[in-house]
């Protein structure tokens, strides 16, 4: 029977890895609930006193600025580890 060929490159095995863990920073967590707790309370004080001060003069806007609010929370808690 034949000798089979020896290789003469080495087998390639990747370098290891260790995995780090990746941590989020300090502030991420309480501007997120704190955005959505802002934009949570943006629309309901908007639909509860629509005459308020500063509410009023905006009308629908308040809609808008509250849900930017909501979504930049759901935007950074994509970010949270």
């Amino acid at each position: 029977m034949p000798k089979s060929k020896v290789r003469k490159k080495a087998v390639y095995t990747p370098p290891q890895k260790t995995q780090q863990v990746k941590v989020s920073p300090r502030w991420l967590a309480p501007t997120m609930v704190v955005s959505w707790i802002i934009g949570i309370l943006w629309i309901a004080i908007y639909y509860v006193a629509p005459e308020a001060p500063f509410i009023g003069s905006l009308t629908n806007w308040n809609l808008l600025i509250g849900f930017v609010f909501i979504i930049f929370g759901v935007v950074l808690s994509t970010r949270w580890r």
